[in-house]
């Protein structure tokens, strides 16, 4: 199956009669190619939402550095099925999780082993030197999944960190208008009935955007729901600190499982919370309808109030234009809320890098992730190219050049000039998949992470008066430094993955979570509480027949496997933060 791939006893041989004419020339390149020659690797990536060619900044960088060229599939309807069905996944492949098709690949023999012929020593050596707990955690993954038949290196998880000691940055951050909110007199808000208020009051003094639309508290997207809907749910995280985990919410601090129906659980109180804001008039009216862009318009422009978010909050809202006029979006957490962050994990999480066994170039497909899992290719991808958007100072602290601060501020809009094409957001590479996590340690800085909101060139001073107004009332020079000062859970990392789903299972599981994605959609645009009372008891009775008792245990099983994992790495005791005045 794989055999793309010189072993070095058949090198030595090759060397060893190289008196043949031609024969070193022959071993140049990757897989018969000529050294100088661009390789074109097929990326099939679950997690990608564009498909074609990779362009712009990111696509000359990796031509200039490892002379690749790379053609990104993402995971439409059907494609998993096809490729499964040819035998070929594609060069590179990337998962969305370990718990679905992945074990599905693994069985049918359709990945690369990456110690065959030494693959991952000759040409992932950043790979194996800085991430032994994530390809370790893999091993474990093919045991189990094998019956213990197999530990085969097939690749490594998302997200992976060097030390387990500290956490994550935060992005459950609830961002709201900081300027509405200062013009209110910045009312305590001590819970979600204050929160609604305020979102009301604020909409009253500010009912149209900056192209004279409608205003909302919240706008809503459904392409990431899962097994619930996701910004109902992770209202719930953001709140409580309970992690989503299958068909519900799990307390790391207690190891409670509360499934999506529980009366009066956090799912539902939740999902009737929006149900209030939309009888308020307070749901974009188009959250139920449109994709990810569309409401990233909507915040950029002004519509949106409030985002339990960072990504879809303060990042996409503050623009020097909107922060020179006065306006800012900025974290404002209710008191009593505990939002969740994630703890470090130097195992990685569920979405793997691997290589397709029929690869014709593994060398160079391994060199790809390689690459990405470099300070230099962690920072690039992330920011651009060195040099040109970034740079480290003398003291090897990062910080963006004018033309870096220009993208960062509209990346969308921002040409790169130079010998780079097109705009910095033509340039964002689309694989869409993570090696280290951004709040890893960058070893090529003088201790700063990867993310760019804690290093000290983006902290020395506000940039401008409404941030400083924000400083000067929180006590926070951050959005790390403000929710680090209140209320908060840390989720401990594990190497804990969902277990596989027999066919007969899957299919009872994508009825029941269908309903409840659904119905959950219905209650949010329910016009009364009777109404919204209604579609929740036909929720719970359709999602009974359809099999959810099955899919509670299940899902109540992981929870107790997770617990179990958190209790060996963890000390006894409380994870949660306590309050802290900010100084």
């Amino acid at each position: 199956m794989k055999k793309k791939l010189f072993s070095k006893k058949f090198l030595s041989m090759l060397l060893a009669s190289s008196m043949v004419i031609g024969s070193a020339a022959a071993l140049t390149g990757c897989g018969g190619k000529k050294k100088d020659d661009i390789v074109t690797l097929e990326v099939y990536s679950q997690l990608a939402n564009f498909s074609g060619e990779q362009t712009g900044w990111s696509a000359d960088v990796l031509k200039e550095k490892l002379g690749i060229k790379i053609n990104i599939v993402p995971n439409n309807d059907g494609v998993f099925e096809t490729r499964m069905e040819n035998g070929d996944l594609g060069d590179v492949v990337v998962w969305g999780a370990d718990n679905t098709n992945y074990p599905l690949a693994v069985e049918a023999g359709l990945l690369f082993d990456w110690e065959e012929d030494d693959l991952l020593t000759d040409f992932g050596p950043d790979i194996k030197k800085n991430m032994p707990d994530a390809l370790a955690k893999n091993k474990e993954l093919t045991k189990t999944i094998t019956d213990g038949k197999s530990d085969t290196l097939y690749g490594f998880g998302h997200n992976v960190a060097l030390s387990s000691e500290d956490h994550e940055s935060f992005f459950y951050t609830w961002d709201i208008r900081w300027d509405l909110y200062k013009e209110l007199g910045y009312p305590p808000i001590n819970n979600l009935d204050d929160y609604a208020k305020l979102l009301k009051d604020m909409q009253k003094i500010c009912p149209k955007d900056d192209s004279g639309n409608p205003v909302y508290a919240v706008s809503m997207w459904p392409e990431w729901d899962d097994a619930m809907v996701m910004y109902v749910k992770s209202t719930a995280t953001a709140y409580y600190g309970y992690d989503e985990l299958a068909i519900g919410l799990y307390d790391c601090t207690t190891g409670k499982y509360h499934d999506a129906l529980e009366k009066d659980g956090p799912y539902l109180e939740m999902l009737r919370w929006y149900n209030k804001l939309y009888q308020n008039g307070l749901v974009d009216p188009d959250s139920m309808t449109q994709n990810f862009d569309k409401m990233a318009e909507k915040v950029q422009n002004g519509g949106v109030l409030f985002s339990i978010f960072n990504y879809s909050g303060q990042i996409a809202y503050n623009t020097d234009k909107h922060t020179q006029a006065g306006k800012f979006m900025y974290c404002m957490k209710p008191e009593e809320a505990s939002p969740i962050v994630y703890g470090m994990n130097p195992q990685g999480g569920d979405r793997i890098w691997s290589i397709g066994a029929k690869c014709e170039y593994p060398e160079k497909a391994m060199e790809l992730i390689n690459y990405l899992a470099t300070p230099d290719g962690r920072m690039t991808m992330e920011y651009g190219p060195q040099g040109v958007t970034w740079d480290y100072d003398d003291d090897k602290h990062p910080y963006f050049t004018e033309l870096g601060k220009k993208c960062q501020a509209d990346k969308q809009n921002t040409k790169m000039g130079g010998k780079y094409k097109g705009t910095y957001h033509d340039g964002e590479i689309q694989i869409n998949n993570t090696t280290w996590s951004v709040d890893a340690k960058n070893p090529d800085s003088n201790g700063d992470t990867y993310n760019k909101i804690n290093w000290p060139s983006e902290n020395a001073e506000a940039k401008s008066e409404i941030e400083q107004d924000w400083r000067d009332k929180t006590g926070a020079t951050t959005p790390n430094d403000y929710m680090e000062a209140r209320k908060y859970t840390v989720q401990p990392g594990t190497s804990f993955s969902k277990s596989t789903m027999d066919n007969a299972f899957k299919t009872t599981w994508k009825q029941v979570t269908g309903c409840i994605k659904t119905e959950s959609w219905k209650a949010i645009y329910a016009k009364t509480d009777k109404e919204f009372d209604k579609i929740v008891a036909n929720m719970i009775k359709q999602a009974g027949e359809y099999g959810y008792d099955q899919c509670k245990e299940w899902s109540q099983n992981e929870a107790a496997r997770k617990k179990s994992l958190e209790d060996a790495i963890t000390s006894k005791g409380d994870s949660s933060k306590d309050d802290k005045e900010a100084e």
